[in-house]
């Protein structure tokens, strides 16, 4: 079977509603900070910033939900087994739902050693506390959207994300608009924005479980469900991409927490420049996405020419991406900048960074797609050792070795040959890992 003719459309159309999605998020980042932005102290960017950190930690930490769920999905769709379909998402959210109730029950002693490993001003901890109070209501829609975001993706089915996304953050931008300019509240409406727009979310997910997939909806028993191989294989991936995904929000918690250690005004810049990887981030993980449901749906299927294509035409998307992204950085850094803030000291400070803003898409890119495809074809440990490798023998001690000479120039130098590391050790390892050469 020739697959030359169509995976491209298949990545594009898997892809481009990613693309559409994800570009809310930072969007949505975009507006917190600039609705912080505009008010007369700077502390309120602080607070959201280091706020930010400990869900960031949390929320992603868990995002195996998302990622095992999608490459699990895929696989079983390739395989055309309803059955496990139907699985993967009864344990995923059983998981979610085990997760949520801890975080709402060890809410207090989490705040208490986060806040304990952040630094910051006073002002800003105390704001902070009051944004993680609110926003960890959230813990449960959240989590939850998580495993319905991959199962839907593992579908083959991008459509569904990309209006679960979409409402979920113009919901969100719309309460924030209301509670701060309405009702004259600060960084905790910002909070309570996020807290009910993901449950808007979470129950428009149902929605579309009930009605595009109520095949799917089986209720099966104890035994099937925590049937031994099956849970033992689902808590090993998991727990890989768990090991994974904290190692690099702890990067870049680590990241915003030197910032911060700098002065309140380097981590307002810094939190204002982060805006920019994130913008690139989810445009690239957009084509990231479609490298799950691809690859796992080849593995499902056993077609390992459709997966040398996938990875092939996925790298010509990303490296084009890239390219343009870094020129958009480079012609349009100021007018980005200033839709966040209007703070011209923050502004003339950003400036001397720029330039590693403007090469981030170029050694980000073919890290983000990696993920994608190890994910999809759930190549957990392999995904798992570069991530270690690249935090604790790349990003460490260049950052240890550059901090002094250089301060913050040494942070976001340590943060590039971080993202190059992880690109470099993936593809090393890709012909066993991925290709089982």
């Amino acid at each position: 079977m020739n697959f030359k003719a169509d995976i491209n459309k298949e990545i594009l159309r898997l892809s481009v509603p990613n693309i559409v999605s994800n570009i809310t998020v930072p969007l949505l980042g975009m507006v917190d900070l600039a609705m912080m932005g505009h008010l007369d102290d700077p502390i309120y960017i602080g607070a959201i910033a280091l706020g930010g950190i400990i869900f960031n930690i949390i929320y992603h930490s868990f995002a195996f939900l998302r990622m095992g769920s999608s490459g699990f999905t895929a696989q079983a769709y390739g395989a055309k087994n309803d059955r496990d379909i139907s699985l993967v998402l009864t344990r995923s959210l059983l998981v979610a739902a085990g997760l949520a109730l801890l975080l709402l029950l060890l809410q207090y002693p989490i705040q208490w050693v986060a806040f304990r490993l952040l630094d910051g001003s006073e002002e800003v901890k105390t704001l902070a506390r009051q944004y993680f109070y609110i926003r960890i209501y959230a813990a449960p829609a959240t989590l939850a959207l998580y495993a319905f975001y991959g199962w839907f993706l593992g579908l083959q089915n991008a459509r569904i994300p990309m209006i679960l996304a979409i409402t979920v953050n113009l919901v969100n931008i719309g309460l924030n608009f209301f509670f701060i300019k309405v009702l004259g509240m600060k960084s905790d409406g910002v909070a309570w924005a996020s807290v009910l727009a993901q449950y808007t979310g979470l129950l428009l997910a149902i929605v579309f479980l009930l009605t595009t997939y109520k095949k799917y909806v089986v209720a099966y028993a104890a035994s099937i469900i925590f049937k031994t191989k099956e849970i033992k294989r689902f808590f090993r991936v998991n727990s890989d991409i768990f090991i994974r995904t904290l190692l690099l929000i702890l990067v870049f918690a680590f990241f915003l927490s030197r910032s911060a250690d700098m002065g309140n005004d380097i981590l307002a810049v810094n939190s204002l420049l982060f805006q920019f990887l994130y913008i690139f981030s989810y445009f690239a993980d957009g084509f990231a996405f479609a490298g799950e449901a691809l690859a796992g749906k080849a593995k499902g299927t056993g077609e390992p020419s459709r997966l040398k294509l996938t990875v092939k035409y996925l790298f010509r998307w990303s490296w084009g991406t890239s390219v343009v992204y870094a020129l958009f950085f480079f012609t349009a850094f100021h007018l980005l900048l200033r839709l966040m803030t209007d703070n011209e000291l923050l502004i003339a400070m950003a400036d001397e960074y720029k330039y590693w803003i403007m090469v981030l898409p170029l050694t980000s890119g073919a890290a983000f797609i990696w993920d994608g495809i190890y994910i999809g074809i759930t190549a957990s440990k392999a995904m798992r050792n570069t991530m270690i490798i690249a935090s604790v023998a790349v990003f460490l001690p260049v950052y240890h070795l550059t901090i002094g000479s250089f301060g913050n120039h040494g942070l976001w130098l340590a943060l590039n040959l971080f993202m190059i590391s992880r690109g470099m050790l993936m593809w090393g390892l890709a012909r066993k890992a991925v290709y089982k050469e």
